[in-house]
C-alpha cells in the first residue's frame, strides 16, 4: 500500500501548475536553437511536456517560426551533398572546355577546307564501325 501511495503522490506533483518566466523560456528557446540541448533533454530536465517547448519556440523564438519548415540532417550528409555540388561544378567545367575544343576544331576544319577548296570534313571523316552497322540487318 505504501508504494501505491508514493506513485500517487509522484502523480499530484506533476500535475501542479508551475510557472516558468519569460526570460527562462527566452533562455531555453536559444539554447534549442544554438544545439546546446534539444526538446527532449528540455522536456525531461524541466518536466514539461513537449508541446509546451514547441510553444514556446513558436512564441520566443527569432528563427524557428511556425509555418516554416526546418531541415535536419545528419553532418555527413551535408558534407556529402557539398562534395557532390563541387564535383558537379567540376564536371560542368571540364564538359565546358570540351565543347570549346570542340568548337574550335570544328571550325580549324572549315578554314581548312577552305584553304584546300575541298570538303576535309567529308573526304577524311572515318566510317562508322562494322558493329553498329549490322544492327538491325540480318
Amino acid at each position: 500500500m505504501a508504494t501505491r501511495k508514493t506513485h500517487q503522490d509522484q502523480q499530484n506533483q506533476s500535475k501542479h501548475n508551475r510557472y516558468f518566466s519569460r526570460d527562462l523560456k527566452r533562455e531555453i528557446v536559444r539554447d534549442i536553437e544554438r544545439g546546446a540541448l534539444t526538446i527532449c533533454e528540455v522536456s525531461s530536465s524541466y518536466s514539461v511536456s513537449r508541446t509546451s517547448i514547441y510553444r514556446w519556440i513558436y512564441r520566443y523564438s527569432v528563427k524557428l517560426k511556425k509555418g516554416t519548415i526546418q531541415i535536419v540532417e545528419k553532418k555527413s550528409q551535408t558534407r556529402k551533398i557539398q562534395a557532390l555540388q563541387a564535383r558537379i561544378k567540376e564536371l560542368e567545367h571540364l564538359v565546358g572546355i570540351k565543347q570549346i575544343q570542340l568548337e574550335f576544331s570544328e571550325k580549324l576544319v572549315e578554314l581548312g577546307s577552305e584553304e584546300v577548296g575541298f570538303d576535309i570534313k567529308k573526304k577524311y571523316a572515318s566510317k562508322a564501325s562494322s558493329t553498329f552497322g549490322n544492327i538491325g540487318k540480318k
